[in-house]
C-alpha cells in the first residue's frame, strides 16, 4: 500500500487517463518506414540479386546449340577455336529457338599414356572431361589420340551407329574419321593463328588440325540419348562424303 505522504500530493487531474493520439495517414506511414526500412532494403537487395541472376541466366547468357569437345595434350590457339566455332555453326540448326546457331568448343588437356605430360594439366583435364561425359554435355569429339581416349573413357560409338561392347576399345579406328577424311572439315576456312597465351608458334589452323580425328559419343541410356539427339544432324553434315582411313598405319 502506498504511503500517505506520496498520495497527498497527487493532483486528481493526473489520475485521468491521457487521451490517445490519433496519427494521420502520413505520420503512420512515416512510423512504419522508420521501423521497417532496414527489412525493406534487405529484401529489396535480395530480390534484385535474384532477378539479376534470373535475367542474366536466361536472357543475357548465350546458350549453345551444340557442345563439341577437343581432347588433346595442349590447348588449341584461340584464333583456331574461334574460327572453328563459327565454321561448325554453319552446319548446325537453331536447336534452342533463340534465333541463332551457336557451337561451343570445350577443351580438355590430356596426354594419354605419355610420361612427358603435365600431371596438373592432366588431372584438371580428367576431372572436367569426366564431368562432361557424365552429364552428356559434348556429343562430338575432336581427338588427338582417339585410341587413348576410347581406352580411358569407352565413350565413342561405331561410325555405322552401333554401340561397341565393353571389350572393343582396340577397335577405336572404326569409331572415328581422320580430320583429313572429311571433305566438309578440310574445306572450312579456319585461317591462321599467331602466338598467344596458349600457343608459342604461329601457323595454319587446317594444318594444325590435320593430325586430329573426329568421333561421336554413344548413348547407352535413354536420358543421354535424348540429350544427344540434336547432334545427329550436325554429325551427318560434318562427315558427309567421308571415307575412313583411321585404320591405316596402326
Amino acid at each position: 500500500m502506498a504511503s500517505y505522504r506520496y498520495e497527498r500530493d497527487i493532483d486528481p487531474k493526473d489520475l485521468k487517463p491521457r487521451k490517445q493520439r490519433q496519427y494521420s495517414r502520413r505520420e503512420r506511414w512515416a512510423n512504419w518506414w522508420d521501423y521497417n526500412l532496414k527489412w525493406v532494403l534487405l529484401f529489396g537487395i535480395a530480390g534484385a540479386f535474384v532477378a539479376y541472376c534470373f535475367i542474366g541466366q536466361y536472357f543475357l547468357t548465350t546458350h549453345p546449340d551444340y557442345n563439341v569437345a577437343v581432347v588433346s595434350p595442349y590447348y588449341l590457339p584461340e584464333a583456331t577455336v574461334t574460327a572453328l566455332q563459327e565454321q561448325l555453326a554453319a552446319y548446325g540448326e537453331d536447336c534452342n529457338g533463340d534465333g541463332k546457331v551457336v557451337v561451343k568448343i570445350n577443351q580438355y588437356t590430356m596426354a594419354f599414356n605419355s610420361e612427358d605430360s603435365d600431371a596438373y594439366l592432366d588431372m584438371a583435364g580428367t576431372t572436367k572431361l569426366s564431368t562432361d561425359i557424365q552429364s552428356s554435355l559434348s556429343s562430338i569429339f575432336i581427338l588427338y589420340d582417339p585410341a587413348g581416349f576410347q581406352q580411358t573413357t569407352g565413350t565413342l560409338r561405331y561410325l555405322d551407329g552401333h554401340l561397341p561392347k565393353s571389350d572393343a576399345d582396340s577397335d577405336w579406328w572404326n569409331m572415328v574419321y581422320r580430320w583429313t577424311d572429311c571433305p566438309v572439315l578440310t574445306g572450312m576456312e579456319l585461317g591462321s593463328y599467331t602466338s598467344d597465351a596458349v600457343q608459342s608458334a604461329s601457323g595454319d589452323s587446317q594444318q594444325l588440325l590435320a593430325d586430329y580425328y573426329i568421333g561421336i559419343r554413344g548413348a547407352w541410356l535413354k536420358e543421354s540419348a535424348s540429350l544427344l539427339e540434336n547432334s545427329e544432324p550436325l554429325w551427318a553434315n560434318l562427315t558427309a562424303g567421308a571415307v575412313s582411313t583411321a585404320g591405316e598405319g596402326r
